[in-house]
């Protein structure tokens, strides 16, 4: 039985961040809307100073005026600062371009490209881009690769005992055995998804960046899936560790 999809932001990742998201069409106005509706400090940049028409009149962050990929551009929308980039333009070559500059440039730590080819997408992958296909989800796709949001419920058994989910993993594991992950989380890795192929977790595959990873979980053990995946595996496991950790 298939429920509605819920996104859910463990509470230790609930703080504001700086993000810069390229290009006001629909998607980035609705994207700019929603993070700065969540506290966040955003700041959108477009070449046609039109295109902020499309933003809430209470629309708290900042616009910037230019070219995504310029610099001097980038810079005045807070690139240095920013914890997160979105290029969500109309133009595939203008947002990997852009995406490049704000990861191997500026360092920005979580950058991810709309496509509009979805033929490139693997080898934008490649290149440490994450991609996001333009389909009627693209917002919430984009939200899940920018912030920490937990777990995405895809699926659960009729009695709501059980769930499959999609749940955000944090840099600690990356290099690790994705056993030692489901070992530590009591979780079962259901697949990967790597450069948009799903892929079945032998013992031998290690989570790399980049890696959307799909659990099986008791939802009552939610909360400390979503803990010990984002805090690595220094993180107490299991029921017990939840409850150190939240003294």
């Amino acid at each position: 039985m298939l429920r509605p999809c819920a996104i859910t932001m463990p509470p230790q990742y609930r703080y504001p961040v700086h993000l810069v998201i390229m290009g006001c069409g629909r998607v980035g106005a609705l994207l700019a809307s929603d993070l700065d509706e969540l506290g966040h400090s955003v700041a959108v940049v477009d070449q046609d100073p039109k295109a902020f028409r499309k933003l809430p009149a209470d629309f708290g962050g900042t616009t910037v005026t230019g070219v995504g990929f310029d610099r001097e551009t980038l810079e005045s929308a807070g690139i240095t600062r920013a914890q997160a980039f979105a290029a969500v333009s109309s133009g595939d070559n203008s947002n990997i371009l852009s995406a490049r500059v704000a990861r191997e440039t500026y360092g920005v730590e979580r950058v991810v490209a709309r496509i509009y080819d979805p033929r490139r997408a693997g080898v934008y992958e490649r290149l440490g881009i994450p991609t996001v296909a333009t389909v009627a989800w693209t917002t919430g796709q984009i939200m899940r690769r920018l912030l920490p949001l937990g777990a995405l419920d895809e699926y659960r058994d009729p009695s709501g005992h059980l769930a499959l989910a999609e749940v955000y993993v944090g840099s600690g594991w990356l290099g690790h055995p994705a056993d030692e992950l489901a070992q530590r989380s009591g979780a079962r890795i259901a697949f990967i998804t790597r450069y948009g192929e799903p892929l079945l977790p032998a013992t031998d595959v290690l989570i790399q960046e980049g890696d959307l990873v799909h659990a099986l979980y008791a939802v009552q053990e939610r909360e400390v899936v979503e803990r010990i995946f984002a805090d690595g595996p220094i993180a107490p496991s299991g029921p017990r560790g939840l409850r150190e950790a939240n003294r």
